[in-house]
């Protein structure tokens, strides 16, 4: 099974079962919804989402079979993973993830190779990029990817002046 991570388990809520997960996953819709199989720690424990609501900064989600507090305590700072074949990716579409490894292009040149994405303090997503020369902090925002090859792992990236030098 190819497992994705979409958040961590950061507290409880409420004496219900309820949990509390932080997540910047980029397809929130298409995981937090009943009857969707989360998979919880290292272990990958499977539990049905039953309940899912929205609550500041939190997806709240409740499973199967639990409606006690008690039941949930242990999932504190457990990080909450999905299959992937779950997400029903359409032709073309991938995951943030997926582009760890992909060439940068910028004027027909190549400019390095993406070896992480980070998050800034202010929720942007960033491009870790791997130059000849040193290490570039690359704004990643869909609108600057002019173009994304699945099949040859190169993205074709706006004209940034300076982004590179």
């Amino acid at each position: 099974m190819d497992y994705v991570y979409i958040g961590k388990i950061v507290n409880t809520h409420g004496i219900k079962g309820e949990v509390r997960i932080l997540s910047n996953f980029e397809m929130i819709p298409k995981v937090f919804q009943k009857g969707m199989t989360f998979y919880i720690g290292k272990k990958k424990e499977a539990k049905v989402v039953t309940s899912y609501r929205h609550h500041k900064v939190f997806e709240m989600v409740t499973f199967e079979g639990i409606d006690n507090i008690n039941d949930v305590l242990y999932m504190k700072g457990l990080n909450v993973f999905v299959n992937r074949e779950d997400l029903n990716l359409q032709p073309g579409e991938y995951l943030d993830q997926d582009l760890i490894g992909f060439h940068i292009y910028m004027d027909g040149e190549e400019k390095g190779m993406i070896t992480e994405i980070r998050e800034s303090a202010k929720n942007h997503k960033l491009f870790i990029v791997k130059t000849k020369e040193k290490k570039v902090y690359a704004p990643y925002e869909r609108e600057l990817l002019e173009k994304v090859d699945l099949v040859n792992k190169r993205i074709d990236y706006a004209k940034i002046e300076g982004l590179f030098q």
